[in-house]
């Protein structure tokens, strides 16, 4: 399995292997592509019961939704974590794969952006949650629209497709 760099990247999106939407060139780097952030966030209520954490465990149930103007920020305190999402859908063709990782300048602030399950499976068509945490020591201002995190496409041997519980997400499903 490889990693692809630019070049094979906007050739993968040119023969629709990859879709990003909306697709913005300037965001493809030397091995990535710098997904932007939402609107749409999801706050966990403080609720004073233990979450069993089971397959029927839906988040939703302990998180209200929110819509942030592109003009404003949304504050995570210190320890808090909250749930994001991409601005950007992409759809990866069977035999591709990829990751999603956050950014260092961001992560050097105490912002982590993806706490776990970064990997997303050939087949993908949605856009992506992202499960953001402030380990820093001060809250963090966090602006709509901002390049968040960035998506690492690999090959994958095998023409497999992920057709699980959140295949198709989007803003409005999220």
């Amino acid at each position: 399995m490889s990693i692809l760099g630019r070049e094979a990247i906007l050739r993968a999106i040119d023969d629709g292997a990859i879709s990003i939407t909306p697709f913005n060139p300037d965001h493809v780097g030397p091995a990535s592509v710098d997904l932007t952030l939402a609107s749409t966030f999801r706050v966990f209520r403080k609720v004073h019961q233990v979450i069993e954490v089971q397959e029927r465990t839906d988040y939703r149930n302990f998180t209200d939704k929110l819509e942030i103007p592109q003009d404003r920020t949304i504050l995570i305190m210190p320890g808090e974590t909250i749930l994001g999402i991409t601005q950007e859908r992409i759809r990866l063709g069977p035999g591709l794969c990829g990751w999603l990782e956050g950014r260092s300048r961001f992560a050097r602030l105490g912002l982590m952006v993806h706490i776990s399950a970064p990997f997303m499976g050939p087949g993908i068509d949605s856009q992506q949650v992202l499960e953001m945490s402030n380990f820093g020591p001060a809250p963090l201002a966090v602006p709509p629209g901002l390049a968040i995190c960035q998506f690492v496409f690999q090959k994958l041997e095998g023409e497999e497709c992920y057709d699980g519980h959140y295949a198709g997400q989007s803003e409005e499903s999220f």
